[in-house]
């Protein structure tokens, strides 16, 4: 059979495969975490594809990112399908399972081995730690940036091949298309210079003193190469840490905490991989780590980087695997940390290709000398991807809807303040009030200064008020912010919230004073000026 007639078969297959094991997150609901701030509380997105529309995709830092080949991509969903889950979901899946088959081309015209570039790519399609990514209609911006940053290393091989200014510039715009999509691929210049070492074999490490002078040029000259595509990684960088602090997304946690979970992750990350069990949507951070894990994890990359660039001679794919998954992680290993996890099951959507690579081409090297070694090969990679299969379909259960996703986070960490929010989030949008304040009240219970799940309670207080005439309820939503501004009274919606809460008691003079405080702390809150504007008209009055 002819070897493009058996890359295509491959590739449908991995197609097929992939969506069949997918296509049931067609009937799943939004998830009441992000989803709202992507799509159904996000209007730009919700009313599709239009002239204004567009424009806000560039201009706008809204959920703290700059992607605008996500929110398009999400308004030409809500074109197609209004605000029904099943189409934006079955489009997540379409493009993971198109982003594994390019990734099985990629490989192939990296390396001409069909069999290990399948197994590679039906990793990554099938592995567990990538249901999050594909069953989450928020994260589009992975599915996307994957389906681009395989995309640009296929045209950089092309360009390698043929070196045509043409190709060089199409690589160049599908990374500017990827950076637009997610901008986690800031760091593709040096996944390009570690496929420069292998399989390009453009890069080399020469033993002998007078080849390494022209080792040394061909290095500067190679990453010469990479400069207009480092110019847009930085740009891209400054882009997303200004949307991150217009967006207070940054977590301020302690330093040292911060570096010793970074180093853990690198671990955590790989023993989910070999195992990917207790798989949750939030992972919380500790309050404290164990000193000699981080550094047992440190000492574990350090050794194993130790060892792969000496063996870059002999087998240069252990080298560019291994760094492939430490370079890719980097951005979102928690160094500068955003949100309260401590790791999550997305951020190694595009990571782990690398160790994926390593076991596709270590595993066939370590067995070579035994016999039967094809039969070995063939029941270890189809009995591994049978068990992916079935785990990830298992964990495609849990996503279903928000009460089912963080009920079962809950159970994995019942510890957790964050979670117990989130829980009441989904019960209250389920209309369990009853369930949502004790969800709450547990997470206070956890943590007493926890201001989303005071201000939550809160205003679940203020809208059964609001429904009942309950002037219990509306007391009890007047102590639940005030409480919260005593811990944290520089919050300009908890000021705004109470005022509200206070005129719908008739208390308008203190209303008035928490408008005008909600406005001194942010001068552009359109809701705060308009309501200070209502209670001080006649009729506010009354």
């Amino acid at each position: 059979m002819n070897s493009k007639v058996r890359v295509l078969l491959h590739g449908v297959v991995i197609i097929v495969i992939t969506v069949a094991l997918f296509w049931r997150t067609g009937g799943h609901q939004f998830i009441d975490f992000d989803d709202p701030d992507y799509v159904t509380a996000n209007p730009p997105v919700a009313t599709g594809i239009t002239a204004s529309n567009i424009l806000w995709a560039f201009t706008a830092t809204h959920s703290s990112n700059w992607h605008p080949l996500t929110w398009i991509s999400l308004m030409a969903d809500a074109q197609l399908y209004g605000l029904e889950p099943g189409g934006y979901h079955l489009t997540n899946v379409i493009i993971h399972a198109f982003s594994a088959a390019l990734l099985l081309l990629l490989l192939h015209r990296l390396t001409r081995s069909i069999w290990r570039s399948s197994f590679v790519a039906a990793l990554f399609a099938l592995h567990p730690l990538h249901v999050e990514s594909v069953a989450w209609v928020a994260e589009r911006k992975d599915l996307l940036s994957a389906f681009f940053f395989f995309l640009t290393l296929y045209l950089y091989a092309e360009y390698s091949a043929k070196e045509k200014k043409s190709l060089y510039l199409l690589t160049l715009f599908s990374y500017i298309c990827g950076l637009m999509s997610k901008p986690m691929l800031v760091t593709v210049p040096v996944i390009m210079l570690l496929a420069d070492v292998w399989p390009l074999h453009r890069l080399e490490f020469p033993e002998l003193k007078q080849q390494r002078a022209a080792g040394t040029v061909r290095l500067m000259w190679r990453m010469k190469e990479k400069l207009p595509f480092l110019a847009l990684s930085f740009l891209s960088a400054l882009i997303t840490i200004y949307a991150q602090h217009m967006g207070r997304a940054m977590n301020r946690i302690s330093f040292t905490l911060g570096m010793e979970n970074a180093a853990l992750a690198y671990a955590r990350y790989l023993a989910k991989m070999l195992w990917p069990r207790n798989l949750a949507i939030f992972y919380p951070l500790p309050v404290a780590i164990p000193l000699w894990q981080p550094l047992c994890s440190l000492l574990g990359v350090a050794l194993i980087s130790w060892l792969t660039i000496r063996a870059v001679r002999q087998k240069p794919y252990l080298m560019v695997g291994w760094f492939w998954y430490l370079v890719m992680l980097a951005p979102v290993i928690g160094l500068i940390p955003v949100g309260e996890q401590a790791i999550a099951d997305r951020y190694t959507y595009l990571p782990l290709t690398g160790i994926f690579i390593i076991i596709a081409w270590g595993v066939p090297d370590l067995l070579k000398k035994l016999p039967c070694r094809r039969i070995i090969l063939t029941i270890f990679a189809v009995g591994w991807l049978a068990l992916l299969a079935f785990m990830t379909r298992r964990q495609l259960g849990y996503w279903r809807d928000s009460v089912t996703l963080f009920n079962h986070a809950v159970g994995l960490a019942p510890d957790s303040h964050t979670l117990h929010t989130m829980m009441g989030n989904a019960l209250v949008h389920k209309g369990d009030a009853g369930a949502a304040i004790k969800e709450y009240e547990k997470a206070l219970s956890l943590k007493p200064d926890y201001g989303k799940a005071r201000n939550n309670l809160a205003l679940l207080h203020l809208n059964l008020g609001n429904a009942l005439s309950d002037k219990g309820d509306l007391d009890a939503a007047i102590g639940q912010y005030r409480q919260s501004l005593s811990l944290a009274p520089n919050l300009s919606g908890t000021h705004n919230n109470l005022g509200i809460t206070l005129a719908k008691r008739g208390d308008m003079n203190a209303a008035i004073k928490e408008f005008q405080d909600a406005l001194a702390l942010d001068p552009n809150s359109a809701d705060a000026r308009n309501n200070l504007e209502l209670a001080l008209s006649p009729e506010g009055g009354h």
